[in-house]
Parts: C-alpha cells; sequence; structure tokens
C-alpha cells in the first residue's frame, strides 16, 4: 500500500512546491505535471499517465485540491471512479478520502466549480485581448500602456519585400543588400 503524492501546474511560471507544503507528509512517490492544462484529460497527462500505470490495489493518491486533479467534471469524475473501482483510494488535502456515494457527490460538485472557474479564467483572458486590440487600434497602445500584445512587429511585411525586390536581396541566395 503505497502513499502517492500527485501535484501539477498550468504554467511555466508556477510552482509545485507550495502543493507539496500543502500536503506535508512524506510519500513513498511522486507524480507531477508542469505547464500541463487542467482542461487536458487526466489520461493524457504525462505524470498522471504514469502514476495510472504505477498504481496497485491499496494505494492512496493523496492531491492537495480537486483542480489538481483536472478542471474537467467529467473527466475528473470519471477518473476518480476508475480508480475507485481499482481498489485505489483518493485523498483530497481538507476533504479527506474519496468514497462511493457521498463522497462522489462531493467530487462531483467540487469538479464542477474547477471546471467553471477554467471557464471564468478563460473568459477574463479572452476579454483582456480583446480590450488590448481595441486600445491598439485606438491609441497604439494596450489597455495597459504597452507597444504590442506580445513581440513587437519591427517591419511591414511588405515595406520588407518591396526593399528585398528592390535591392535584389534573397535569403536563398544568402544577398542581403549592401551592408549585410
Amino acid at each position: 500500500m503505497a502513499k502517492i503524492s500527485y501535484v501539477r501546474v498550468s504554467s511555466d511560471g508556477q510552482s509545485l512546491e507550495a502543493q507539496r507544503q500543502t500536503l506535508g507528509e512524506s510519500f513513498d512517490k511522486e507524480f507531477s505535471d508542469q505547464a500541463v492544462s487542467g482542461a487536458i484529460p487526466a489520461a493524457q497527462r504525462p505524470g498522471f499517465a504514469q502514476m495510472l500505470a504505477y498504481v496497485r490495489e491499496g494505494d492512496t493518491i493523496h492531491v492537495a485540491a480537486v483542480d489538481r486533479l483536472g478542471r474537467d467534471a467529467i473527466d475528473v469524475q470519471q477518473t476518480v471512479r476508475a480508480l475507485l473501482s481499482r481498489g485505489v483510494s483518493v485523498d483530497v488535502h481538507g476533504l479527506g478520502v474519496i468514497g462511493r456515494g457521498v463522497g462522489e457527490l462531493i467530487l462531483a460538485v467540487l469538479a464542477q466549480v474547477a471546471d467553471m472557474e477554467r471557464l471564468r479564467i478563460r473568459d477574463r483572458c479572452d476579454a483582456g485581448r480583446a480590450a488590448a486590440r481595441a486600445s491598439l487600434a485606438e491609441s497604439g497602445r494596450t489597455h495597459r500602456g504597452k507597444a504590442s500584445m506580445g513581440r513587437p512587429v519591427k517591419a511591414d511585411a511588405a515595406e520588407v519585400l518591396a526593399w528585398r525586390e528592390a535591392n535584389q536581396a534573397s535569403f536563398k541566395k544568402g544577398v542581403f543588400g549592401k551592408g549585410c
């Protein structure tokens, strides 16, 4: 009977340490996914897939929160149900071990909340990008004062093409005009 931890963060800028500290115990094995969205089905995440292949009947998987299992309510419920049917326990920090019946009901509600939060995050990001685009078109700067939404545009593609043609510059031929 192994004690296993699973930790996941959605982006490279995030750290797994907070989840490790939340779980606080020593574990026989840890599986993790770094920079992997919870919207990706659990079985398709590299770390989670390795854990699924590793766990055996009697093992317990520990997670810091339901949303670490995933942000798709149906996938979370199906994954936990499949683990329970294999005799693997799932212990969510602060909730305890998820069991059949009431435990699955609580899990379903919390998984739905995690799913809803994923949609809210996506909507906020989309709204921010739309505001940035509108402000850029109007003032040349985003709503936060930046000159672009990403990598700045160095030159107009049509101008570059015209210059290359006028100077007979070609990347293929290795000729880039005077001074290059």
